[in-house]
Order: structure tokens, then sequence, then C-alpha cells
């Protein structure tokens, strides 16, 4: 199986590219971010583009893949809808639209957010953007689409967030998260579940589109 990683710089994507890499199932990943993540594999080619609104210079690269992982998200604080819509929908539509388009064969898997409003309609405005992205992605002609809504990931294996002040929670509250993972699944899942769960979708489906917490942890057990 050969994948594509967006966002493998990040605390999802990066826990998603150590179980690409690790999986013998996979025989090659594609990373394409503004930056490199930097590590030596044989399986893996790094491609930095700049310009997220428009892949066409790239379309030949990302041809022949059979799974997409888009792990690409910013958090809403401190942003109007108009710029967390840009950075949310567009970008990630901006992608996906050419994907489906040079590999129908594809499983594409989007990391959204627990909570996300598929009404369009709510009153919170990340829920709303998250929801729209979530239909529009759906409806794109890949073989298979999945939406995972993770609500708090535990880092593991040296994962970090590249904010200093989200990478600061995570360390306060690691011995919690460790707790909640044992006696509350349902609402903590870990960075290699997230990667598994991504795998196990991609390999063998699931029955239901939108995974939540719950289904993320089964899938990736």
């Amino acid at each position: 199986m050969k994948v594509i990683v967006f966002g493998a710089t990040g605390m999802v994507g990066q826990g998603v590219l150590r179980e690409c890499l690790r999986d013998p199932d996979v025989t090659q990943v594609l990373t394409v971010g503004r930056s490199a993540t930097g590590q030596p594999h044989p399986k893996l080619r790094e491609l930095v583009h700049k310009d997220f609104l428009d892949f066409s210079a790239i379309e030949n690269d990302m041809t022949g893949y059979d799974a997409c992982f888009f792990c690409l998200g910013v958090t809403s604080l401190g942003l109007d809808e108009e710029r967390y819509r840009h950075l949310t929908y567009d970008i990630t539509l901006a992608a996906a639209r050419p994907l489906a388009r040079l590999n129908p064969g594809m499983t594409f898997v989007y990391v959204t957010g627990a909570g996300a409003d598929r009404t369009e309609q709510g009153r919170v405005m990340w829920a709303r953007v998250k929801g729209k992205t979530e239909n529009d992605l759906l409806k794109l002609p890949f073989k298979a689409a999945y939406m995972f809504r993770p609500g708090a990931i535990q880092p593991l294996y040296g994962v970090r967030s590249k904010t200093a002040w989200v990478q600061a929670i995570y360390v306060a509250t690691a011995p919690l998260l460790t707790f909640l993972h044992r006696v509350a699944p349902k609402y903590v899942t870990t960075s290699e579940k997230v990667g598994r769960a991504m795998l196990a979708v991609a390999k063998r489906g699931y029955p239901k589109p939108i995974l939540e917490m719950d289904d993320i942890n089964k899938a990736g057990a």
C-alpha cells in the first residue's frame, strides 16, 4: 500500500507517520507539507510544497496512491470565521479534489474533531466549518472517505505538538491522560492508536464514515 500524509510534522501527523513507516503493508510513504520532517527512512519521500491552495505543479507526484491521511489542522482560538475556514475548509478541499481525480481507488482519511456540526447551522463556529468540510469531503468520488473525530490524544513515542502552549498542556496532563485512556477510552486515545486506526480503515474499511473516539480506539486496537 502506498500512502500520502499531509501534516506529518504536526502532533497527529507524527503519530500517523510513525505507524505508516512501521507497517510492513505500507511500501511507500509520501509526506506533503510546508517543511520536511527530516526523518531518514527507505520508504519515505518528502515533498515540500508552499502553496496549499494549488497543487497543480505536483499532481504527477500525488498520483498512484492507495490512501491519504490528512492531518493538517489549526486551533480556532484567535481566528475569525473567514480565516479559520480558509485554513480548515479551503486548504483541505484544495488537496482532496485533485487527489480524488488522480486516484479514484484512494481511501481518504480526514482528522476533524469531536463535536463537528454536519448540519452547518450550529452556533459554534469551528464546529460548523469542520462539519461542512466533512460533508464536502464525503461527496468526492473517492473509493472511500472516513472522518476521524478524536478528542483528547495522548502523544506517545516522542510525538510533540509544534505549538508550545499545547505541548505544555500535554506534558502537564500526561499522567491524567494515561489514567483516562485506561478507564474511559471513549474520551481519550493515543497518537499510536490514531495512526493504527487510519491504516486499519484504509486496508479493511469501517462500517460507517464518521469515526468517533470509541470507533477510533476499536479500529486502532
